[in-house]
């Protein structure tokens, strides 16, 4: 007797990311109640279920849908605002004068349609989001129907926001208590960066986290420059101060680490603390090429971010994948270093890991969530095709991007349509936030 699924997807590959390197040929997944039933060769799928909807991929390979570990969504309205300056002027000349003019909950809640619609639509089916309006950002990333970490930002610097490191605190809490059991946002303490968060702070940070079961998410060791400043300010390294607060642990993603010697990466390794790496927003801004060779010769958990759209400028996991691969070859010189399915394990399972979110998300086994990405190699730009992960790396990119599911729910369909969120919508809410950002 057949059993009963939502949703039968039958593929030419399969990569489920867990076991590690390995490609199913000819497979299909079972889903029902936004859970993965099954895996299990085409021929005995149609034999054993019997499915409300059926999806045939006979030129795809479907993967776990990727996470995207660090960004600032709402930024989608900042992309190419203020391009080719380093971090710290990027930063002081443009983008917070910026933001102190034009950042409102109107302003987060459409930026972050924009930039969920983009990760949708190359195939990013979770984020782990720092921005100002939490509350905003949430309504956004509920509408698109995409699954999201919202960072409660944490600064001691008065913004349109907030005025001080408590209110950030208090505004941010009661937005985590307004979508406490929504089934697909979850919210982490998101403190800037040591530079802009005081240690009376940070101590705070690290009780609230204890006391929530909820995931850290901070900025550090981005520049050299930061690390010069620490040590004049607190005569220790950004890291070694964020260590005696008891920030770093399982439960904290250092965004960027860059600037490590060989003290951090033992610290970020000793600590069990994850790593959010974005290659290309940390070449755009000059800031360097984080020691990931290193990182991953100690045993840390590496994930992949692309930044915001401001400093990027795409909020493309494709890309970082590549350039994440690439770097670690040139700059340890080993062409072995990160080879493809590491890359792809980067930017899923090891993501949701930092996230605390693996138990769900990250890779396609029974019992976790159906939140999955279909990618076509069907043309002329990615055949022939003798190893698929290969051809994700380094051939396809977000445009291949054909199908996507969160939940078991189709959120984009034959590539460039959503089924969330009109189009002429979103072209209309750009329009008038373009014009009025150069007004």
């Amino acid at each position: 007797m057949s059993e009963r699924a939502d949703l039968l997807i039958h593929a030419r590959w399969i990569v489920p990311v867990e076991p590690a390197d390995l490609v199913l040929e000819q497979h299909s997944i079972a889903i029902k109640d936004g859970r993965i039933l099954a895996l299990l060769p085409q021929q005995q799928a149609r034999q054993h279920y019997l499915a409300a909807k059926e999806v045939e991929l006979p030129d795809h390979v479907l993967i776990p849908g990727l996470v995207n570990l660090h960004t600032h969504a709402a930024m989608n309205l900042l992309r190419g605002y203020a391009d080719d300056l380093p971090l710290m002027r990027w930063l002081q000349e443009a983008i917070w004068p910026a933001e102190s003019k034009y950042v409102s909950s109107a302003f987060v809640r459409d930026g972050t349609l924009l930039a969920a619609a983009e990760m949708l639509k190359g195939g990013i089916t979770t984020c782990n989001d720092m921005y100002f309006y939490p509350d905003a950002a949430a309504e956004a990333f509920d509408a698109a129907g995409m699954r999201a970490v919202v960072g409660m930002t944490i600064t001691e610097f008065p913004t349109p926001y907030a005025s001080d490191a408590d209110d950030y605190l208090r505004k941010g809490l009661s937005a985590r208590d307004r979508w406490r059991d929504h089934p697909r946002l979850s919210f982490s303490l998101a403190p800037h960066a040591p530079y802009t968060v005081a240690d009376a702070t940070l101590e705070r940070v690290t009780s609230l986290a204890g006391e929530l079961e909820a995931p850290i998410h901070i900025h550090v060791q981005e520049t050299a420059g930061e690390v010069r400043d620490s040590l004049a300010t607190h005569g220790l390294r950004p890291l070694a101060r964020l260590e005696k607060l008891g920030i770093l642990g399982p439960e904290s993603t250092a965004v960027h680490s860059v600037h490590l010697d060989d003290s951090d990466i033992e610290r970020l390794a000793r600590l069990h603390c994850n790593v959010a790496h974005c290659p290309t927003s940390n070449l755009k801004l000059a800031s360097g090429i984080a020691p990931v060779a290193q990182l991953l010769a100690a045993g840390v958990n590496i994930g992949l971010g692309t930044d915001g759209a401001a400093s990027n400028n795409r909020l493309d996991v494709f890309q970082e994948m590549r350039l994440a691969a690439l770097l670690a070859k040139a700059s340890s010189g080993d062409a072995a270093i990160l080879p493809a399915h590491q890359a792809l394990r980067m930017a899923t399972l090891n993501g949701a890991r930092a996230l605390r979110l693996d138990d769900r998300i990250g890779s396609m086994l029974p019992g976790k969530r159906a939140d999955l990405c279909a990618i076509a190699l069907n043309d002329l730009n990615t055949r022939p095709c003798f190893d698929p992960v290969s051809h994700l790396v380094y051939v396809a990119g977000r445009e291949q991007v054909s199908h996507v599911w969160i939940d078991g729910e189709a959120r984009v369909d034959q590539g460039s349509t959503l089924l969330q969120i009109s189009d002429i919508e979103l072209l209309r809410l750009s329009a008038v936030w373009q014009t009025k950002l150069v007004s």
